[in-house]
C-alpha cells in the first residue's frame, strides 16, 4: 500500500489485481565523500566513492534551466532540467540515467534566501515535479519558506520523466473490474498469486536493466547529487510519507551534508519493518482510520442518511461491497474498485466528504456519480501511463530495498490472521505486495537508519491516527536521530499534516525552515479543523 499524495484519484493496480489509490505506503559546489559506515562491506563503500565522484561531476555541470516542455504543464516561471547519475553507483563511469527537476526561484529578497529546498512527496513512484506550483498557486502555509527558499522538485529514477519504468502495458493495468481481493477459496488465492508471478516477470521483461538498481539508497545518492547539481553544499529536505524514509536513508549516508530536514507522516524506519511489516502493520492503521471516517460520517447523518452509528455505515458499506461484487456496478465497478475509491477516506480529511458524498448518492438511488468516481478512464491515456508507472516502481523498489518472505505460507497465515480483524485493506495490500515473493532482481538489506556525524536536528511532524505511516515509525525514527523533535497532531489521522492548516504546527514548521530552531522538547498540537460535510 502506498503513501503519498493522490492527485484527485488514480487507480493503480495492485500487482495481483486490486485496485488501490496509487499514490503509499501516497520530495554541492565540492562533494564531500559519503559516509560509508552507515552500510554494511565493500560494496558500500564502492558506492559512496561513486556517489562522491558523481556529485563533484554534478557540482561542474550544474543544471541547465530552461522553460519547461509544454505538455509537463508547468508554466513559467518554473524552470525545468535534468540531472545526469550513474546507473549504478559501483560503477560511476558506467551507464548514466536522466533525472527531471524543476524549480521556481525563492518569492523574497535575495538577503533572504537560503537555499533550494528539494522535496519528495512519498510513494515509492510519487512525482515531485508539482512541488515548484505551491508558489504559482500561492499556497499560504507555504508562503514563508517560499521567501527563503527555492522550491525544487525532482523525478525520482524510475518515475515520470526520469528514465521511466513499466511492469505491464498501461491499458490494461486499469481494466476493471478487477477480482475481488478478499478470497473466498483457495482457487482465488492461486489466481492472485498467478497474477503477482506474471507482474514480477513482466517487470524483468519491460524494466529488467533498471530493476537490481531501483533502490532508496541509490534514490537518497541521487538526492545527493542533485544537491551538488543545485550549487548547495548542504540540502534542506522536505519528505512526506516515503519521502520521510528517504530522508531517513539520505540522513545516514549522508549526515555531514544535511542543513535542515522535515519529515512529515514516517515510515518506520527499522529493518525488521522495510517492508513487509510496515505493510501489515498499515493493514491495522487503516482499519482503525476507517473507524473514524465512518464515525464522523453517523455524526452527520442528517447530511449523508447512511446511518447514525458506525456499526449502520458499516452495514451500508458491506452491503454495497457485495452488490457490487455479484454484478458489479456499470459492469466495471467491483469490490476492487470500490476498496480503491473508499480508501482515500482513510488517508485524508480532505475525502471525507467528497467519499461520504457519493456513497450517500448511491444509497439515495444514483449509481452514476460511483460509476464515475471509481471506474477508470480508459480514454486517459496519460493519466493511466502515469498510474502504471507509479505502481511499478512503488513494486521495484520495495521489493529490491529489503529481503521479502518467499514461502506463500506465511504471506497467507499473516494475511488470513489478520483480515479477521481488519478486513477493509488486508488481503488488496497483501496482492498488491505479493510480486516480492518472486522478484526475479537482487534483493538488498535495509540501511540501519542511525545518527551519523554532522547530523543536525531533524523535524519529525506526526498525526497520531495516520493510516498509512502509523505513528510509531515516527517515535523509532526520533530514537534514531538523536537531536531531532517530534510534533505529533493529536486526534488526528490525515496523511501528510505539513501542508494543512494547524495554528500550532505550521510556524513551527516555518521557524525551523528558517532559523533552524527547534523547540527545546517535543511537542503535542491539537488536531486542525475537522472536515465540514
Amino acid at each position: 500500500m502506498r503513501g503519498s499524495r493522490p492527485k484527485k484519484r488514480v487507480a493503480a493496480l495492485g500487482s495481483a489485481g486490486a485496485l488501490v489509490t496509487a499514490t503509499l505506503i501516497a520530495g554541492a559546489v565540492a562533494a564531500p565523500t559519503a559516509n560509508a559506515s552507515a552500510g554494511s562491506g565493500h560494496g558500500q563503500d564502492r558506492e559512496a566513492r561513486g556517489a562522491a565522484i558523481a556529485a563533484t561531476r554534478a557540482a561542474k555541470a550544474g543544471i541547465d534551466w530552461q522553460d519547461c516542455p509544454a505538455d509537463w504543464n508547468l508554466a513559467k516561471p518554473i524552470q525545468c532540467g535534468y540531472v545526469s547519475v550513474p546507473l549504478d553507483y559501483a560503477k560511476p563511469y558506467g551507464k548514466q540515467i536522466k533525472l527531471a527537476v524543476d524549480r521556481i526561484g525563492n518569492t523574497g529578497t535575495k538577503a533572504e534566501r537560503q537555499g533550494a529546498l528539494v522535496y519528495n512527496p512519498g510513494g515509492p513512484g510519487g512525482s515531485g515535479l508539482r512541488f515548484p506550483t505551491r508558489v504559482t498557486n500561492k499556497n499560504a502555509v507555504w508562503a514563508n519558506a517560499a521567501k527563503a527558499y527555492d522550491f525544487v522538485g525532482f523525478d525520482p529514477r524510475g518515475v515520470g520523466k526520469s528514465t521511466p519504468i513499466s511492469c505491464v502495458d498501461p491499458q490494461e493495468f486499469v481494466k476493471a473490474p478487477k477480482a475481488d481481493p478478499v478470497p473466498d477459496s483457495e482457487a482465488d488465492k492461486l489466481a492472485q498469486r498467478k497474477l503477482a508471478r506474471e507482474y514480477a516477470e513482466g517487470c524483468q521483461e519491460r524494466s529488467g536493466a533498471m530493476l537490481p538498481h531501483m533502490t532508496t539508497p541509490n534514490t537518497a545518492r541521487d538526492l545527493d547529487v542533485i544537491r551538488a547539481a543545485l550549487g548547495e553544499k548542504k540540502l534542506n529536505f522536505l519528505g512526506v510519507s516515503y519521502g520521510t524514509y528517504l530522508g531517513a536513508v539520505y540522513g545516514t549516508l549522508f549526515p555531514g551534508h544535511v542543513r535542515r530536514m522535515v519529515v512529515d507522516s514516517v515510515v518506520n524506519p527499522s529493518r525488521d519493518k522495510i517492508w513487509y511489516q510496515a505493510n501489515l502493520d498499515q493493514d491495522v492503521a487503516f482499519e482503525g482510520r476507517w473507524k473514524d471516517w465512518q464515525d464522523w460520517v453517523a455524526a452527520n447523518d442528517a447530511t449523508y442518511h447512511l446511518g447514525t452509528t458506525r456499526a449502520a455505515v458499516q452495514a451500508k458499506w458491506l452491503e454495497l461491497r457485495a452488490t457490487a461484487k455479484k454484478n458489479p456496478l456499470g459492469g466495471v465497478v467491483g469490490p476492487a474498485e470500490l476498496i480503491s475509491f473508499f480508501q482515500s477516506a482513510p488517508y485524508y480529511d480532505s475525502a471525507w466528504a467528497s467519499t461520504a458524498s457519493v456513497f450517500s448518492k448511491y444509497v439515495a438511488g444514483d449509481t452514476q456519480a460511483l460509476v464515475d468516481a471509481a471506474a477508470p478512464d480508459l480514454s486517459d491515456t496519460a493519466g493511466n501511463a502515469s498510474s502504471e508507472n507509479g505502481n511499478a516502481v512503488y513494486t521495484a523498489v520495495e521489493c529490491a530495498d529489503a529481503k521479502w518472505p518467499t514461502s506463500w505460507r506465511k504471506w497467507d497465515r499473516d494475511n488470513t490472521r489478520l483480515h479477521k480483524d481488519h478486513p477493509f485493506m488486508t488481503w488488496a495490500n497483501a496482492w498488491m505486495n505479493l510480486p516480492c515473493a518472486t522478484w526475479p532482481a537482487k534483493q538488498q538489506t535495509p540501511v540501519d537508519v542511525k545518527t551519523g556525524k554532522g547530523l543536525p536536528g531533524v523535524l519529525i511532524v506526526q498525526s497520531e491516527r495516520d493510516a498509512a505511516t502509523p505513528y510509531e515509525g515516527a517515535v523509532e525514527l526520533h530514537k534514531r536521530f538523536k537531536g531531532s523533535r517530534l510534533i505529533t497532531e493529536k486526534d488526528a489521522g490525515s496523511h501528510g499534516v505539513t501542508s494543512l492548516v494547524n495554528p500550532c504546527v505550521n510556524p513551527r514548521v516555518d521557524s525551523y525552515l528558517l532559523t533552524g530552531k527547534l523547540d527545546g522538547a517535543d511537542v503535542t498540537c491539537a488536531p486542525h479543523a475537522t472536515p465540514k460535510p
